[in-house]
Formats: structure tokens, C-alpha cells, sequence
């Protein structure tokens, strides 16, 4: 599952990092909170900012935390029970990592993000300014969802995509996700006695995709399939990402000192500018193109290519021209994403259509491509 080997010594140098800490890390199946891994936790992080090392929690378990304190036999099945136990114990959950931060001589902060900060791109880069700002005044922002309001339509849904869409907001360095498995394994653990930790990922093939399972425990919101889809997000930035267990004794450390923790997906080379991140992975997708081979093999090539209504076989969704469009090929996989020049009811019309057919057809042409190349985001 990998080409040429990453030389994990390297992370050492590494300066700002996003760590996220799932529900089953900080607290019990019963949803009480394990007092002693947050603390160490919170004494390893503090020690990494002593050190000059720029850090973001992104923590779960607000809503585990909630049924809890409000004495709940079972986690609420609706949106309001849900939000209430979240509105309950977001403010439990701060109150501690705050005294216990506060023991090492940390200063936190209580950043609370939804789906509609990351799709507007002005206030993306309003939280980003807020990060940098935080981050200036030596202080650990600690995120979560805002599950209070967040509607479904316009939730992230899960702590592991919101860590990636934090990492890439704040142009991180590395993203650790700290989990109650040890990585990603050849097949299910619990399932396969002959499943093997997988080290190294340098490439998030479609059966990397596909062998991810459900979710590993019932505290959590995100299984593997979250991991893997906040590891395409990262890679794809240009951040590398790491999965490892909550239960690992100083795991972080350990990952920064380059040993063999958990797994490493490697980054693509390239950083992708703030506003081709925002395009990709801030932008609500708003519908999806599928093109045939021809076109996936220009596109996959170094550099891409502008995508012409001739190599479009398929529209999916219905979209305005400006929204923000996924580009799959016949099998499925997502090749990439950008903005559409068209809208979906004109894809359909001119799909498979030469570049010089299209006034004809439409009775007006305004572009030649469907999503120039500076406007595409390859995944």
C-alpha cells in the first residue's frame, strides 16, 4: 500500500500540528470522563507547546459527556436530544481540559465550528485569522462542532473531516487522529484474526476505500471510513496524517520522534493555494460530472487539465452555473472537484458535444470548458 517509503524522522521538525481525540479517548463506555487519559493528554500537549510546537485539539465526546451529567440511560436518537446533551456537556468538557490545561500553564480557547463556516469563504477565512490569532498569543484553541445549531444539512458530521477541514484552514503541518484503533489494518481486527496493521499509505487507492469498515465502538460518531476520508482531505493539502490509539501511552510524542505508531498517510508534494483548499474541501459539492477514460487520464496527469464538455458522459445533481462539482470517472471514484461554468440542466444538453457545438446548441457560449484548470482541484 505504498511506493517509495517516507522517512518519518522527518516529523520531527514538524511545527503546527492538529490532533483529534475521539469520543472513546477521553471517556468511558459509559460516557464519565477518563480523567487520567485526558490529563495525559493535556501534560503531553503542553509539553509539546513548552517546546515551541504549535498545537489544536479537536476533541469528540461533548455529547457522551452530556447524557452523562444529564443522567440518560442511552445516547438521544433525536436532533434536539442530541443537541441538548451536546449543549450540556460542551460546557462540562471545556471546564475540564480548561483546570487541567491550566495545571501545566496553558491558556485554551473554545472554538466551535459548523458547515456553514467552511462553505462561505469569507467566513473560512475568518477562522482562519481566528486560529493564526490564538496560536500568535501562545494559546490551544480547542474545537469541536457546533452541534447546538448545526442543522443536518449543514453539519460536517463527524470530528474526523472537521480535523482535516481545521488542518487545512490553518495550514498545518500534520493532523493526528487519535482513535480507539491502532491505524488502518489489511481487513477488520475484530473480524480477521489475520488482519495486519498497514504502516504506510502513500496512495488512498478505491480498495483502501473499500476496506474500510464501520464504526468501532458505539461512543463514536466517525469508523474507518470517516479516517479515510479526512485522510484524502489532508494528503491532498499536503498534509500528512497519521492514525494511532487514544490508549498508547504517549503516542503523540512518539509519532513526533519518527517511531512506527499507528499509520501514516503520506502527503502529496504540493500544497494546494488557500483558495483551491477552500474549492475542495470547504465548498458545499453541489453536484457530480462523470467523464470517460480519455478525460480521467488527462486529468489524473501532473498539472490536470480543463475539462471539455466531450469528455462529460454522465450529469448527476442539479447545480448552478459557479457552484462547486466533483468529477468521477465511470467507476465512480472521485478524480476531483471544481467550479462549473455550466449548469447542470446546460451539461446535460451539450455532455459529449465538441467545444465548437455548444453556441449552437445552447444558443450562447460563455466558456469553452466546463471547469478550467485553475479552477479545478485534483484529488
Amino acid at each position: 500500500m505504498s511506493g517509495l517509503s517516507f522517512d518519518r524522522a522527518t516529523l520531527k521538525d514538524v511545527k503546527r500540528i492538529v490532533i483529534k481525540v475521539g469520543s472513546s479517548t477521553i471517556t468511558y463506555g459509559n460516557g464519565k470522563r477518563n480523567f487520567s487519559r485526558i490529563d495525559r493528554l493535556a501534560r503531553e500537549i503542553a509539553d509539546l507547546a513548552n517546546q515551541g510546537k504549535e498545537i489544536i485539539l479537536v476533541s469528540s465526546g461533548a455529547v457522551a459527556v452530556g447524557v452523562d451529567r444529564l443522567g440518560l440511560a442511552a445516547k438521544p436518537k433525536t436532533i434536539p436530544g442530541k443537541q441538548a446533551a451536546a449543549a450540556v456537556g460542551q460546557g462540562v468538557l471545556m471546564h475540564t481540559y480548561e483546570k487541567i490545561f491550566a495545571e501545566y500553564g496553558q491558556i485554551v480557547a473554545q472554538v466551535l465550528l459548523t458547515r456553514v463556516d467552511s462553505v462561505d469563504r469569507h467566513r473560512y477565512t475568518n477562522s482562519r485569522n481566528t486560529f493564526l490569532a490564538l496560536l500568535e498569543h501562545k494559546v490551544i484553541p480547542i474545537v469541536n462542532e457546533n452541534d447546538v445549531v448545526a442543522i443536518d444539512e449543514l453539519k460536517i458530521g463527524d470530528n474526523d473531516n472537521l480535523s482535516a477541514l481545521v488542518a487545512g484552514i490553518v495550514d498545518a503541518d500534520l493532523l493526528i487522529i487519535l482513535s480507539d484503533v491502532d491505524g488502518l489494518y489489511t481487513a477488520n481486527p475484530q473480524k480477521d484474526p489475520n488482519a495486519k496493521l498497514v504502516h504506510e499509505v502513500t496512495d488512498i487507492t478505491p480498495e483502501i476505500e473499500a476496506s474500510a469498515g464501520d464504526a468501532g465502538s458505539k461512543v463514536g460518531t466517525g469508523g474507518m471510513f470517516t479516517k479515510i476520508q479526512a485522510a484524502k482531505m489532508a494528503t491532498s493539502s499536503g498534509i500528512n496524517m497519521v492514525i494511532a490509539s487514544g490508549e498508547e501511552k504517549d503516542a503523540i510524542s512518539r509519532i513526533l520522534e519518527g517511531e512506527e505508531v499507528g499509520t501514516l498517510f503520506v502527503s502529496r508534494e504540493n500544497r494546494l493555494q488557500f483558495r483551491k483548499r477552500w474549492l475542495a474541501f470547504g465548498a458545499r459539492i453541489a453536484g457530480k460530472i462523470v467523464v470517460d477514460d480519455g478525460c480521467a487520464k488527462a486529468v489524473r496527469k501532473a498539472g490536470g487539465c480543463s475539462i471539455l464538455p466531450a469528455g462529460i458522459t454522465a450529469v448527476e445533481g442539479e447545480f448552478e452555473a459557479g457552484n462547486t462539482i466533483s468529477v468521477v470517472n465511470k467507476a465512480g471514484r472521485e478524480l476531483a472537484r471544481g467550479l462549473s461554468n455550466y449548469s447542470s440542466e446546460e451539461l446535460d444538453v451539450i455532455k459529449g458535444a465538441k467545444t465548437s457545438e455548444i453556441e449552437n446548441i445552447l444558443g450562447h457560449k460563455h466558456f469553452d470548458e466546463v471547469i478550467h484548470r485553475d479552477d479545478l482541484v485534483i484529488l
